[in-house]
Parts: C-alpha cells; structure tokens; sequence
C-alpha cells in the first residue's frame, strides 16, 4: 500500500509478456516490461457502471469484458483491463486524501482541483481549475474521431499544471494528446459525471502516420 491508499499485488509471471512493447531504447538492449496486469478505481455506491461502460466503449472505443451494477471491467489490451468497483459502506471509507484531513467518496473521489488563475492561459481559452489527483495515461489509434466524440459530449478538459493542453481539435492532432476529466454517459449526458478522473489520451501515430515519440510500441497495433 502506497503512502496515497492505493493497493498494489506484485507477482512474478511471464504469462503476460507483451512482445509488442519491447523497445530498443538502451544500446541494443531492449527495456524490461513491467506490467501493470489490472488498475481498480472505486466509485461511489450506486454509481451508473452501465453508462461508464458506454463512456468507455463509445467514446475511447474500448471493449467491455464484463459489466453489472457492481462492477464493470474494460479491457485496454490483450493483456491489461481497467476496472470501476463499487464501494461498500461496510469499506474504510475510499476516497482522495487532501492533505488537511478531509476525504471525499462522491463524484469528486478521485480528484484534487484548485483554483490557479496564473496558470491559466490570459486569451480567449476557457478557465480550467488544475487537477493535482491522480490521472490515467491510454493510447488509442484514431484521435481525432476520438477527441470529437469526446467534445461533443463536452466533456474535454486542459489541466493548467501541464505545458501541452489542446483546447481544440488541431492543436489535439499536432499534439497527439487531448484530456477529459468527467466519465459521463453517453445515453444520459444531462445527469452529469459519474465519475470525475483525468484522462491522458494519448495518439499512437503523428499526424504523418510515424509512432509517436513516446508510445510503448514498435509497430502500431492494428484497429
């Protein structure tokens, strides 16, 4: 267990070897992969796992494994799943840890936004709080289609804490990076976020069709 909560199980498996990620980036030496098998977010209890389903299936186009009122599970690989897990009140109390002895276990569980108005950029930008939570980083193929379904569901986001920020869809595709912040669902947008997480989504292709500099690839995957 981490200083923050969070609750890791190391195993040593070659099960899960990924061929694909091997990189020659010391020498001639290709990297170790660690692997990250499962990453568990908490939600509220009696929070919407089917519309998080549909947000992730949707709007990042990632297949669901499994999904009830509980728990759902979303694969990000052939070898890795994010799930979503609904908290018990019988549970230690799952929140973000603010620092000054508060804990929230809503919406906002996953969060630390702060108001940082020199950050902000002075021109005709919308005004986004920083997030100092946690955040997740994906790689998907097509980030254009993938930015436009996220901004039709407004619900792209740009954290002042970082340099790149991509407020719209060219500065996304000369990027290769967009954010959001809330998990809404598609088929009921007007309820609001089910679930407030930072999401770095990131391109595996420049926009001239190259890797991108830092995506965990050789060759991009095919879909």
């Amino acid at each position: 267990i981490d200083p923050w909560g969070t609750t890791f199980t190391i195993v040593s498996s070659d099960i899960h070897k990924d061929e694909r990620g091997l990189q020659k980036n010391v020498g001639e030496a290709h990297s170790l992969g660690n692997v990250m098998e499962d990453l568990t977010f908490h939600t509220p209890m009696g929070a919407n796992m089917a519309g998080i389903a549909r947000f992730y299936e949707q709007i990042l186009d990632t297949p669901i494994l499994s999904c009830d009122e509980n728990k759902v599970v979303i694969s990000m690989g052939p070898y890795q799943t994010l799930t979503f897990e609904s908290t018990d009140t019988d549970d230690v109390v799952v929140g973000y840890d603010y620092g000054d002895g508060t804990n929230t276990n809503d919406v906002n569980m996953h969060v630390d936004l702060r108001d940082e108005p020199e950050k902000n950029p002075k021109d005709h930008h919308p005004y986004y709080q920083s997030n100092y939570g946690p955040h997740i980083s994906i790689y998907i193929r097509d980030i254009r289609a993938t930015y436009n379904r996220a901004a039709d569901l407004a619900v792209t986001y740009a954290n002042p804490r970082f340099s790149r920020k991509a407020y719209n869809e060219e500065e996304v595709v000369k990027d290769c990076m967009f954010r959001c912040l809330d998990i809404v669902d598609p088929e009921n947008v007007e309820a609001g976020a089910i679930l407030r997480l930072e999401h770095e989504v990131r391109s595996v292709l420049k926009g001239d069709g190259s890797l991108y500099k830092s995506c965990p690839f050789e060759e991009a995957p095919e879909g």
